[in-house]
């Protein structure tokens, strides 16, 4: 893997965590004028995408090699506690929790404020794009991760 500098990157690390903000905009709402439950999961993605940028990693660069290779959610475990609504501010945290051979455990929050609207566990694994199967997270990501 190839790490190169990246351009600014929306969030920032604090304490272990990556903080990324989110404005909630119409589209994410559904009909009840609340964001839609799988927008949750988008903000999350965005959050993990932006952390591992912040991380200085560029996960093109894994696309444009011959054997491509990528990290694909394997699980995803979320618990809704309230919810957000038209032009709210959200945060959107992201930490690794734990590192296997080919797999990243990582535990997301989304606040208002004080208030945790959901919580997300989610266990990606590391994949060879070509052979369809997982490989091992590259140890120059693994000790940015750690």
């Amino acid at each position: 893997m190839i790490i190169k500098p990246i351009s600014a990157v929306a969030g920032e690390i604090k304490d272990n965590k990556f903080l990324f903000p989110v404005r909630v905009y119409y589209e994410d709402t559904d009909a009840g004028g609340v964001v839609y439950y799988a927008n949750y999961l988008k903000f999350a993605e965005r959050a993990r995408t932006e952390y591992i940028r912040a991380l200085g990693v560029r996960q093109q660069d894994a696309l444009e090699q011959e054997d491509k290779f990528a990290f694909m959610v394997r699980h995803c475990e979320a618990d809704y506690q309230a919810p957000a609504v038209l032009d709210d501010e959200l945060v959107v945290s992201c930490q690794v929790t734990e590192i296997g051979g080919a797999t990243c455990t990582m535990h997301q929050e989304i606040t208002r404020g004080d208030q945790l609207l959901v919580s997300i566990d989610v266990k990606a694994v590391y994949v060879s794009l070509r052979a369809r199967r997982p490989v091992r997270i590259p140890k120059d990501l693994v000790a940015k991760f750690v």
